[in-house]
């Protein structure tokens, strides 16, 4: 795991279209009403779609995948909550955080946090991941420390 340092952090930003989420809801058959344009949920209506949960889910397989750990890590377990809605059209930061490292099994353990334009914590957890034959050293200095606040 060399180049793998406790604190190292990786972002993403994403915007999702209604386009894309309604390619996400042909794809998946998904006929959740809450993706849709107008959605009576409770007394408030929700005018602009929200972003389905697997979708902020793959910006941290695609960040853990491509960038930290790199390619070559394996995704073993995630565990997410959403305390907010992440809405179409609205740019989304996904950051991923090595929180624990176990150079002897070859895991690493990773805070996983997406918010909005807000700073609202929209999807939140932690993901571990087994890291073996990256196909590149991680070089730390190329990837930032976060600092601020904690979820």
């Amino acid at each position: 795991m060399k180049g793998l340092e406790i604190g190292q952090s990786a972002s993403v930003t994403r915007v999702f279209s209604r386009e894309d989420l309604g390619e996400y809801a042909a794809l998946t058959a998904d006929v959740s009403p809450i993706s849709g344009d107008e959605v009576d949920a409770g007394r408030t209506e929700i005018r602009r779609g929200v972003v389905p949960a697997p979708l902020l889910a793959g910006l941290f397989s695609y960040l853990l995948g491509t960038t930290l750990p790199g390619r070559g890590t394996n995704y073993l377990k995630q565990q997410l909550c959403f305390p907010a809605l992440a809405y179409a059209d609205e740019k989304i930061v996904a950051t991923v955080e090595i929180t624990r490292l176990r150079p002897e099994k070859e895991l690493v353990n990773l805070r996983t946090v997406c918010k909005n334009p807000a700073g609202q914590v929209v999807c939140e957890g932690d993901a571990l991941v087994l890291v073996r034959d990256l196909e590149h050293d991680v070089e730390p200095q190329q990837f930032g420390s976060r600092g601020g606040d904690g979820c």
